[in-house]
């Protein structure tokens, strides 16, 4: 039984969900199909960080990078969002999660982003979990964003630490606390760079779509077992 303390959550987690292709290529499968294989880990963890009682949760689902991929694979992603969204939209609503989209969606077609503002409108007001998703999202690209719009509303000296985390696309969510990646790499790959100053890390080998409800119980009891100094003694 873990102690007292491992039961300390977390409030905000993000997730670098990495491995699909490589799940397909394990299996001899296109790598559209381990993107499938990922949607449904998204399903399966959401439901389960509601239910543990998360406040929020980011995913990285596409970064700005992302398009530099095959445009077949590109085209078989987009498709996946909006079926996911359609899909799940309901269920969102009815548990009280509120949908956010990170980065910038003008770059994604009109029926894309018709569906996924239609499923921001309709859960706006829901004041349960939320649940942001990371879409043609660059760290870099927000914190620039944050710091010319500062400069726009009061010039080089509105920039200040206040300042540009009032003007993250996060700025309404709480603070990230921990940053899981799957399929044993080690790297931020450009998200939420600010964000993580001085969140906990906990990295696996599972490949995403094999993550699962008890790999993110076990991140999260880590994560309750560690003692945050934020820089202090």
């Amino acid at each position: 039984m873990a102690d007292a303390k491992a039961l300390t959550l977390p409030r905000h987690v993000a997730i670098i969900m990495d491995g699909n292709g490589r799940w397909a290529k394990k299996r001899l499968l296109p790598r559209v199909a381990g993107h499938r294989a990922g949607v449904e880990a998204v399903r399966t963890i959401t439901r389960a960080g509601r239910d543990m009682g998360l406040e929020a949760m980011t995913l990285y689902a596409f970064s700005s990078e992302n398009w530099k991929r095959p445009e077949d694979e590109v085209s078989a992603l987009m498709g996946l969002l909006k079926r996911f969204i359609e899909s799940d939209i309901d269920e969102f609503d009815a548990n009280n999660v509120r949908l956010k989209i990170i980065g910038d969606l003008s770059a994604f077609s009109v029926d894309v982003r018709e569906v996924v503002e239609g499923a921001l409108a309709r859960t706006a007001d829901n004041t349960g979990s939320q649940l942001a998703i990371a879409l043609n999202y660059g760290s870099q690209a927000e914190l620039v964003r944050a710091a010319r719009m500062l400069v726009e509303a009061g010039g080089p000296e509105a920039i200040t630490v206040e300042g540009i985390e009032q003007h993250l696309y996060t700025a309404d969510m709480p603070p990230l606390d921990l940053v899981i990646r799957t399929s044993g790499e080690q790297r931020l790959s450009n998200f939420l760079l600010w964000q993580a100053a001085y969140a906990e890390f906990w990295f696996t080998d599972v490949l995403w779509p094999d993550f699962s409800p008890a790999h993110l119980a076990e991140a999260v009891q880590e994560f309750g077992r560690r003692e945050r100094r934020y820089g202090g003694l």
